[in-house]
């Protein structure tokens, strides 16, 4: 069966729930180190005696999370690099070629799985050497607003320190930024980090059990509601080694349409019109976190064109408006969590449920999109 990022989905969503839970935990040491004595006379000097056990706590919180998600993704990625092959020992026996046997007997490419893991683990170790400073930042602002306030009234330094944690409990803990110098917040950061690096595993599983019997052209699925960066590629057939570059190749073949072996057939020349490597594509945007084309071995004179699958009244831009709606209730959900009373909460969870609306509505208004609940949770995968 054809290979796509969602193949290791599930891979990665088991992984970001880490991450999710880490952030809900980080927000609640920070609520607790706020809350604690605020109504007191003392709470500013209070306040500053218990930042090193506020260090300790989040840096506990930190070296768990770093550890048990290193291990996660390791794991997760030589699952994800033999379902990839497994993939293509279906495909290959689908399409009665006589080489799925040889395919089967691929044996798992360590090294490709550890080049992964280790790309992974340099991308990510930012992310642990900015949580502490950054909830230590957030702890100090608090403070310094809430005590240097002109009402000195337990109710005002409550009110200060609710706006000072709404405002961190919006953003999450933030500060990594990627290589082309986008700013992301942790939880999304390595989401994306791990969909990405479990997709690529899941792929390169695929295209390395092609080659190994001699499958050297793939082609690309045309997906709904597909983004500007993979919509150029859509239907393209690519090569997994060669120039890069669109060029014309004649290559032999020994199968008949539909699949069944010409066994008595001397080979024909057929001409493919390649779009360029898969390196190159990659390269360009194809098969980005939450990418929803797929890979498919090219064999010439037996591969016909993915079909195209309409989506009128649904636009690429309604699936991004989805993504921003789930994104507020997520973060009306983090101000649930950092609420130091019981009015903040339910006011946060009224934006919550005008949200929830919002979700339904547009989801209703558009048929070809579906509600995705699990992306509207804090603390789950999504």
């Amino acid at each position: 069966m054809p290979v796509s990022p969602a193949l290791a989905e599930d891979l990665a969503a088991a992984i970001s729930m880490l991450y999710e839970d880490a952030e809900l935990a980080l927000i609640d040491i920070l609520r607790r180190a706020v809350a604690e004595g605020i109504d007191s006379p003392r709470w500013a000097e209070l306040k500053a005696r218990t930042v090193g056990d506020l260090r300790e706590a989040v840096e506990e919180v930190a070296a768990s999370l770093e550890q048990d998600a290193t291990g996660a993704v390791a794991a997760a990625l030589a699952v994800a690099y033999d379902r990839g092959q497994q993939a293509a020992v279906a495909e290959l026996g689908a399409l009665d070629t006589g080489r799925e046997a040889q395919a089967r007997r691929v044996t798992p490419n360590a090294p490709a799985v550890d080049r992964l893991a280790a790309s992974y683990a340099q991308d990510t170790r930012p992310l642990y050497q900015r949580i502490t400073r950054s909830i230590l930042d957030v702890f100090r602002t608090v403070t310094t607003q809430a005590a240097g306030t002109q009402l000195l009234t337990g109710q005002t330094r409550r009110a200060a320190s609710q706006r000072a944690l709404n405002a961190f409990a919006q953003r999450g803990v933030t500060g990594f930024v990627d290589r082309s110098g986008r700013s992301w917040e942790l939880a999304a950061y390595a989401e994306m980090a791990v969909r990405s690096v479990a997709a690529r595993a899941a792929i390169e599983g695929h295209i390395d059990a092609l080659a190994n019997v001699g499958v050297g052209l793939v082609i690309v699925s045309d997906a709904p509601l597909e983004c500007p960066l993979c919509r150029p590629w859509e239907g393209k057939v690519l090569s997994l080694t060669g120039a890069a570059g669109e060029q014309t190749l004649t290559v032999e073949h020994t199968m008949q349409p539909g699949g069944l072996r010409a066994l008595f057939q001397p080979p024909e020349t057929v001409q493919v019109q390649v779009a360029g490597t898969l390196a190159e594509a990659r390269g360009a945007g194809l098969f980005h976190p939450n990418c929803r084309h797929s890979l498919a071995a090219y064999l010439p004179g037996v591969t016909t064109r993915p079909p195209r699958h309409a989506t009128p009244g649904t636009t690429y831009e309604d699936t991004q408006r989805q993504r921003a709606i789930e994104r507020h209730i997520r973060e009306w959900k983090r101000r649930q969590a950092a609420a130091l009373d019981d009015d903040a909460r339910a006011r946060a969870g009224a934006y919550v449920r005008r949200w929830q609306a919002a979700a339904r509505e547009h989801v209703a208004a558009h048929e070809h999109l579906t509600r995705k609940p699990a992306r509207e949770q804090i603390g789950k995968a999504r």
